[in-house]
């Protein structure tokens, strides 16, 4: 009987350690999964800056048209007003 104890003890043991390879290997696995998704995240993270910072350089430019768009329509009022002045002379 002894044997087969010895035999059962390092039977168990191969399983112990083939569990324990197992359960390193799989935390391996989920680490490189997880680098893999704080990577995605900081990608994402980078690509909202940017098109935030794209939207806000957009929005200034929209503006600044909006702005100049109100000087020339005040402009082209002016001349016509002039050009009706001279006209009605």
């Amino acid at each position: 009987m002894p044997a087969k104890t010895v035999k059962a003890a390092i039977d168990e043991l191969r399983n112990a350690v083939q569990s324990l390879e197992n359960a390193i290997d799989g935390r391996f696995d989920r680490e490189r999964d997880f680098g893999e998704f704080e990577g995605e995240v900081r990608r994402v993270n980078t690509d909202r800056s940017r098109l935030a910072q794209e939207l806000d350089q957009s929005q200034f430019r929209a503006n600044r048209l909006e702005e100049v768009n109100r000087e020339v329509s005040r402009r082209l009022v002016t001349a016509m007003e002039t050009i009706r002045a001279v006209l009605d002379r």
